[in-house]
Formats: structure tokens, C-alpha cells, sequence
């Protein structure tokens, strides 16, 4: 079943994913995991990035995405998964610095996003290993190497 994607453009930057890629991506995600339902993904720059990950993280830096689930509201139906906030220059030059296709680059950050908000994490070491393991699992489903591997 597909996710639903608001998408939201919060920045005036070109060579960006399009809707259907980033439904392509966030509906792998969520196959098995999430009934359907929506989501939003706001694409954004740098300024609102840093000022979300300062005021809900407490990092005062911008990063690349952020993930923000929904928490549903005792009887209220709603398929609402979350949002996930993309900064799109920290996307452009993370895939540059790391030699990797940039729309490859953004399919891993859409995968690992969703990941989030389906409650997956990767504080501990364990539920690194299982996080990481699950994003190079789907992404090599769609063509995409081990993003964790520096010759990818």
C-alpha cells in the first residue's frame, strides 16, 4: 500500500526529488510496517533546519533530516504518521562529501525519516545495527548500495 506524501517546499532550491520519488520511497518504508495513511515531508534550507534541531533537539546546527511523529489523540482516527523536515543543501553536500549519488543520498534519508517515525532508532549499538541493517535491506530492493559502505 502507498503512503500518502504532503510534500511542502520550503526552499527555493532546484534538483530536488519529486512527489512520486519520494512516495516511491517513504511507501517502501512503510510496507508491512504502516497500514497506509499520510505523511508530510517539508523540504527546507539550512536557517529552518537549524532552528528546528536547536528548538527540538537542542543541536544548534542545521541536519539533514529530522523526523517528527504524530501522536494521535485518544479517539481520533486519523492515518497520520508524521512529518519529516529535509534540509536540502545538508542533502546535496553530505552526497557530494561522501561520493554518492544524490538522489541515492536522498532515498536513504527519505527510508531512514520514515524509519523514525515508525519507531525505529539508533541510539543503542543494537538498535543501530537493526536500523542500519533494515535501511540497506530497502534500498538495495530498489538498485541502491549499503549507504553505510564507503565505496558505495
Amino acid at each position: 500500500m502507498s503512503v500518502l506524501v504532503d510534500l511542502q517546499l520550503a526552499t527555493a532550491a532546484s534538483a530536488l526529488p519529486s512527489l512520486e520519488q519520494l512516495t516511491q520511497w517513504a511507501s517502501l518504508a512503510a510496507k508491512d510496517r504502516f497500514d497506509g495513511g499520510e505523511i508530510t515531508i517539508r523540504l527546507v534550507d539550512k536557517e529552518e533546519s537549524q532552528t528546528l534541531n536547536r528548538t527540538y533537539r537542542n543541536k544548534d546546527k542545521p541536519t539533514n533530516v529530522l523526523s517528527f511523529p504524530f501522536e494521535v489523540p485518544e479517539g481520533v482516527e486519523i492515518d497520520l504518521l508524521g512529518d519529516l523536515v529535509i534540509c536540502v543543501q545538508i542533502v546535496a553536500e553530505e552526497a557530494e562529501l561522501q561520493h554518492k549519488k544524490p538522489l541515492d543520498h536522498w532515498a536513504h534519508l527519505v527510508i531512514h525519516g520514515m524509519l523514525h517515525l515508525l519507531g525505529y532508532d539508533h541510539i543503542q549499538d543494537d538498535e543501530a545495527h537493526e536500523m542500519e541493517t533494515l535501511e540497506t535491506l530497502l534500498l538495495a530492493q530498489i538498485g541502491i548500495g549499503d549507504p553505510y559502505r564507503e565505496d558505495n
